[in-house]
């Protein structure tokens, strides 16, 4: 009875429209209240208690922080120098400038952490060029959309963070760095559909008539954004400071870059880039927060361990549990952005991992991958949705491109889930 109330007034209040974050809180407080929980327990105590311990776990201190980043270096004029490198390297021709596009959005996603914040980044250069050179918005949008989905894996990592905080025996640093080879390897699958619909449909006429950037002006230009991501992850291996820690860096060298160097901020954008950055940190803090009591009720109600039980004795096996979540995870990224899914999945799913002995490392980065897709999978397509929004399309016009795109980081999760070393060797090899 207690389960039914907690999930159906969960579920009721996201359909009228209440904040994912407040049905959480709500639903959860409410099976709390009926339960009854006895002292030893706190009994409702327990729900400002879950709620402000979560918010003080260190590893949530890098969160606002990397969202700051992603901030600063959306205005520091890094992306348009970043492109501009890749196109010299690349050259012009049918294909090239989505590569190119995805090339730099993998680049930003080992600076941000964000990905719609990666696709406003590449948008606001790459649409207009892949216009110019013939491109239809949609596809451009479907390029943009996708390629920002690499940004959730390839450190650093909001999603991982908040992965590394609700599961125990997954650092920060460990999923930073299972994240990398995975985040590159769906960079690469989505360069092979972008490159093929170009030449098939005869994409991008005009591209081979435009001037191609030298490419030693471009690497002196672009090399302080090169620097950056040797800057955090560098930094972060050699010992020289925590993820935590790495953050604040990031913030202070994307100043640097932007005030001193580029000098594409002023002191007057600070107030607004800190106010961006502060606004969508407490959205996602609060939300975080909230989702940790229906953890909570979860948990104490001993509402997962029957559910996990029964489906467990049932006698399903481990490849067919783990594609009914794969498919599970695929259908709710559809509908449900990255952080909410990690919020209530990560607590639901866990007693499977345990289980099955799934490494939670291998298994965070899984989700994380899955979480990706749905970034870019129409209805809810958070990425999609900006990058549309850029290139003034609806997004309805992009869903005869983006499916192949979807279908190219599908066949990219299976290689992970085939062969586990493609997300674990890197951390085993840094010792993690």
């Amino acid at each position: 009875m207690i389960a039914a109330v907690l999930f159906i007034l969960f579920i009721a209040l996201m359909l009228a429209g209440v904040p994912i974050g407040i049905a959480l809180g709500l639903g959860a407080t409410a099976a709390i209240a009926m339960a009854n929980l006895d002292t030893a327990n706190f009994g409702l105590l327990a729900v400002p208690q879950n709620f402000y311990a979560t918010l003080t776990k260190y590893p949530l201190l890098a969160l606002p922080m990397f969202v700051l980043v992603g901030s600063i270096f959306d205005r520091s004029g890094v992306a348009q120098r970043l492109i501009n490198l890749a196109i010299a390297l690349v050259g012009r021709g049918p294909g090239m400038l989505p590569v190119v596009a995805i090339a730099v959005a993998m680049f930003l996603g080992g600076i941000s952490g964000s990905g719609p914040a990666n696709a406003a980044a590449v948008g606001g250069v790459m649409i207009a060029a892949m216009a110019r050179a013939g491109y239809p918005a949609s596809f451009s949008a479907s390029v943009i959309g996708a390629a920002a989905s690499t940004d959730i894996l390839i450190p650093p990592s909001i999603a991982l963070i908040i992965y590394s905080v609700l599961t125990p025996g997954a650092s920060v640093p460990a999923l930073f760095a299972a994240g990398m080879l995975p985040g590159v390897l769906i960079g690469l699958a989505l360069m092979i559909p972008a490159v093929w619909l170009s030449r098939r449909h005869g994409l991008g006429a005009h591209e081979a008539e435009q001037a191609r950037p030298a490419l030693l002006i471009s690497l002196r230009e672009a090399f302080w954004g090169l620097t950056a991501p040797i800057l955090i992850l560098g930094g972060m291996r050699l010992g020289w400071f925590t993820p935590t820690e790495a953050a604040a860096v990031a913030v202070g060298y994307g100043l640097l870059i932007g005030m001193a160097i580029h000098k594409t901020i002023g002191v007057r954008d600070l107030l607004p880039i800190f106010r961006e950055a502060a606004e969508l940190s407490a959205v996602i803090l609060m939300v975080i927060g909230l989702a940790s009591i229906f953890a909570y009720a979860l948990s104490t109600l001993s509402i997962i361990d029957p559910i996990a039980k029964a489906i467990l004795s049932s006698g399903i096996s481990s490849g067919a549990a783990l594609a009914c979540i794969v498919i599970l995870l695929l259908i709710v990224g559809m509908f449900l952005d990255g952080i909410s899914i990690f919020l209530i999945f990560v607590p639901l799913l866990t007693p499977f991992m345990r289980a099955f002995q799934w490494d939670p490392v291998w298994f965070g980065i899984l989700m994380t991958m899955m979480v990706a897709v749905g970034q870019f999978t129409p209805p809810m397509a958070v990425n999609l949705m900006v990058s549309c929004k850029m290139a003034k399309v609806p997004i309805d016009q992009t869903f005869k491109w983006v499916w192949w795109f979807v279908l190219a980081v599908l066949i990219a999760v299976t290689a992970v889930v085939i062969f586990p070393g493609l997300a674990l060797w890197l951390p085993k090899a840094l010792g993690y």
